[in-house]
């Protein structure tokens, strides 16, 4: 029988420092987030010396929550990217001591991979097709031949950061998703915007101009909201119905921050429906930035012989989800 490994891992490639602890038989033992909270979009340096002050305290919350000491932990597992270099830095700093200084190995971790993998686990989804959106990242991938390759990703702004920034310019409250997803409710009549497909890749930056310039033109700002989330959502179901019919993948799931939209959910139901293929969505909790995604994943890694010397482990704040070999699911 194989003995059970637990790791510790931790998230800091944004606005949150997250610890969790996982072990190899799946089981989250704890999931700790401290989140940085901003008005005008997160400011990398201060979200920094927000993840630096609340660290110890957050490693100190895990340990006690999942009832074990630092020395039970097989090891250590850090999101080294993508992400902002200042966050990602103070992550990394506290991964590497604890690595030297309890001598535990060190993982290396993708944080688009760390969001997927949590999704597969908490959804028992196998084989799916995955659209991952977030404030940072849009992309619609699968796995083929040993990585996850990408069938459609955004080319400039991603959807969540879209939205976000739309919220910020026309005074709702952040986060932005929820808050314009609310007032598009009360919305009446669609206003055309810059639908923007090329290929299977999408780009966003040309319909925040544009809803942005509908608002200052007087249009109600509750159908503007509609328009910008109807506009946005379909642009990205279009391109996964299409991936979902070139891959014939018969689970479509959804995860990141903005997995927790009710709207794209609907819309992407609809999409795996008319395919034949089971819709899933991540749990809320393991939606946007977390420490237990980290540790998953770092135990998926970790019992496949991954690690990194400290003295490698620089961070990738470009680090895509194409590059990296998954040798847990060949």
């Amino acid at each position: 029988m194989k003995r059970k490994v637990t790791v510790l891992g931790i998230e800091s490639t944004a606005h949150t420092f997250g610890v969790g602890i996982a072990t190899s038989e799946g089981e989250i033992l704890a999931n700790v987030n401290y989140v940085y909270t901003f008005e005008k979009g997160i400011h990398p340096r201060e979200a920094a010396e927000h993840h630096s002050s609340v660290a110890h305290k957050a490693v100190k919350e895990a340990l006690d929550k999942a009832g074990l000491s630092i020395h039970e932990i097989d090891a250590i597992a850090i999101a080294l990217g993508p992400g902002l270099g200042p966050c990602l830095r103070i992550g990394a700093t506290v991964a590497r001591a604890l690595s030297l200084y309890f001598n535990k190995p060190l993982v290396p971790v993708n944080h688009c991979v760390a969001h997927i993998e949590i999704a597969r686990l908490t959804t028992g989804a196998e084989d799916p097709l995955v659209v991952y959106v977030s404030g940072g990242n849009t992309i619609v991938s699968a796995f083929v031949d040993g990585r996850y390759r990408v069938f459609g990703e955004t080319l400039d702004i991603a959807l969540g950061n879209c939205i976000d920034a739309f919220a910020r310019e026309v005074g709702l409250p952040q986060p932005g998703v929820p808050n314009v997803e609310k007032m598009a409710e009360r919305g009446s009549k669609y206003i055309p915007l810059p639908y923007v497909v090329k290929g299977q890749d999408l780009s966003f930056s040309g319909l925040l101009t544009m809803a942005l310039r509908k608002v200052r033109e007087g249009e109600r700002l509750e159908d503007v909201c509609f328009s910008l989330i109807e506009t946005a959502y379909s642009m990205l179901a279009e391109v996964a119905e299409r991936a979902l019919a070139h891959t014939k993948k018969k689970q479509l799931v959804l995860t990141g921050g903005v997995a927790r939209s009710r709207r794209l959910q609907e819309m992407l139901r609809e999409v795996a429906a008319e395919h034949g293929a089971e819709f899933h969505v991540v749990p809320p909790e393991y939606a946007g930035d977390n420490g237990a995604m980290i540790a998953w994943c770092g135990v998926l890694a970790y019992i496949h012989g991954v690690t990194i010397p400290v003295e490698e482990s620089c961070i990738r704040q470009r680090w895509r989800l194409d590059e990296v070999d998954i040798p847990w699911r060949r």
